[in-house]
């Protein structure tokens, strides 16, 4: 029987549990195989007390005067059988011998032990590893389920779903990584310890390690948001003014970081300054795009909209959107992003919207229109005249005008339209009067102005008038034959005369 207790010793020992829970799945483990076997329902006990003599199984029946459950009562006389300083109202102990178990019994103690030392084994890893969420640890690839990796920790194994790996890493059985811890459940599908490679408290881990200043709490890690094999976003403070706390992050010639960025494999890490100012720290949180403006949209919800130039709104977006999505969450806040044309879009399509067109229903007080009439046209949703145009005089009734608004309103509509109206007498007498305004152009032939300079001709030759006529008259037939002579250019008398006086007559004698 000492086999029995050193066993369970050992299995204590191995799974790093307290033995006692060991002896309590074993005596478990031994009434329900003596159920299963005697196929009672009594109240059975199990003793382990006494090394010598192992697991003892024991009926528990009460003394009673007069049984009512045969099952768990017997009378004094019966119990005097078994102890004759039996007195009523005491427990008896009837032993029940486990040599008949058999081996179906066995097998059902063994997976209860099975099953409750399991049940153990969780609570103290879980009582071990609880309040290490966040922590990293350096553990051991131990073998492959599928795409899911089982890492040693040393006392309990660890699960690294694929989800919880970087795109960059590919790791075999037997290599030392760096993960965190990132949950631990007691049952379901996910008991038991579950690390992580891609999630951002690794980042933040690995920068306590190498930075001395964030160890030493000179700088602060303020956030982190990452997008595993990809890109990093992390936002780091410096509680000392003489310390760049950017800088300090970086290291000498960037050894620092690039230290971070071997061990996880080439990922792009962005250290960002932090500000209290949610605008401000947008600005940095979008490098390397620069911001035009940043503006507050909503201070409650965290909605944010920032403006940049046409050619920066691609750089502020990332690929994929990955820039915005990573700035969006370290500022946690919600961020739209817009180019200057598209805002102003927006703006242009906003005052539109506002502006009402056609001239406001209030102007038709100056034509004759009562100022309460115009109060109830606009509470009848009948804002500008144009609309109030266009409606019959049935539909303003319907829209509770009188007869008398009716026609007030008509007379002053007509008013207000016959304004911009011009009668025909008025047209007639603008362009008579803007005729009389301009200088009148009068074309006069040459010949004419010639005969006005010349002297008069009965002074120079004292021919008779009709000697004179004749030869005008040859001439206007000398003109008329040149008229019509393909080639020829027009004489001066195909333009209108305007001036017919007896020196013209003269000159053209001549």
């Amino acid at each position: 029987m000492d086999n029995i207790f050193q066993s369970i010793e050992l299995l204590s020992k191995e799974k790093g549990i307290d033995p006692q829970i060991v002896f309590d799945a074993v005596k478990d483990a031994m009434l329900v195989a003596a159920r299963k076997h005697f196929r009672t329902t009594e109240d059975l006990v199990a003793d382990l007390e006494d090394r010598s003599q192992g697991v003892r199984i024991f009926a528990v029946y009460k003394v009673v005067e007069e049984i009512t459950d045969p099952i768990r009562e017997m009378t004094l006389e019966q119990a005097r059988r078994s102890d004759p300083a039996a007195e009523v109202g005491q427990e008896i102990r009837i032993f029940r011998s486990t040599e008949s178990l058999g081996r179906i019994s066995a097998q059902t103690a063994k997976q209860v032990i099975l099953q409750k030392v399991r049940e153990a084994e969780r609570e103290t890893v879980y009582a071990e590893y609880a309040n290490r969420v966040g922590e990293m640890v350096n553990c051991a690839v131990k073998r492959m389920e599928g795409l899911d990796l089982l890492c040693d920790l040393g006392k309990t194994e660890a699960r690294l779903p694929r989800k919880e790996q970087s795109k960059l890493e590919n790791f075999s059985v037997g290599d030392r990584i760096r993960c965190v811890i990132k949950s631990v459940e007691k049952a379901g599908k996910n008991a038991g310890v579950l690390v992580s490679r891609a999630a951002p408290e690794l980042v933040e881990r690995l920068f306590e390690q190498e930075v001395p200043e964030i160890y030493d709490g000179t700088v602060l890690i303020r956030g982190c948001a990452r997008e595993a094999g990809e890109r990093t976003k992390i936002a780091v403070s410096s509680r000392d003014r003489e310390v760049d706390s950017v800088g300090a992050c970086v290291g000498m010639k960037g050894m620092r970081v690039q230290s971070i960025i071997r061990e996880l494999r080439g990922e792009k890490i962005d250290i960002i300054e932090y500000s209290e100012d949610p605008a401000v720290f947008a600005t940095h949180a979008l490098s390397p795009a620069k911001i035009t403006r940043v503006s507050i949209l909503s201070l409650p919800e965290k909605h944010m909209e920032v403006i940049v130039d046409d050619s920066q709104l691609s750089l502020a977006i990332g690929k994929k959107g990955q820039n915005v999505r990573l700035a969006s969450k370290l500022l946690v806040w919600r961020i739209d992003i817009k180019s200057e044309e598209e805002k102003r879009q927006e703006v242009e399509s906003a005052m539109e919207a506002l502006t009402v067109p056609g001239a406001p229903v209030s102007v038709l007080i100056g034509h004759g229109i009562a100022e309460s009439i115009a109060q109830r046209l606009i509470e009848s949703g009948i804002p500008t005249v144009e609309k109030l145009g266009a409606m019959t005089p049935e539909e303003l009734e319907a829209a509770g005008m009188s007869s008398e608004m009716v026609e007030s309103i008509q007379v002053a509509v007509n008013s207000y339209y016959g304004q911009f109206e011009v009668a025909p007498a008025e047209v007639e007498t603008a362009a008579a009067a803007d005729a009389e305004a301009a200088p009148q152009a009068v074309q006069v032939p040459e010949e004419t102005v010639d005969a006005a300079e010349a002297p008069p001709a009965e002074a120079e030759s004292p021919e008779p008038v009709e000697e004179a006529s004749k030869e005008a008259e040859a001439g206007s037939a000398n003109a008329a034959s040149s008229e019509q002579a393909p080639g020829a250019e027009a004489p001066p008398s195909a333009e209108p005369r305007y001036l017919e006086s007896e020196s013209d007559t003269i000159k053209s004698a001549e």
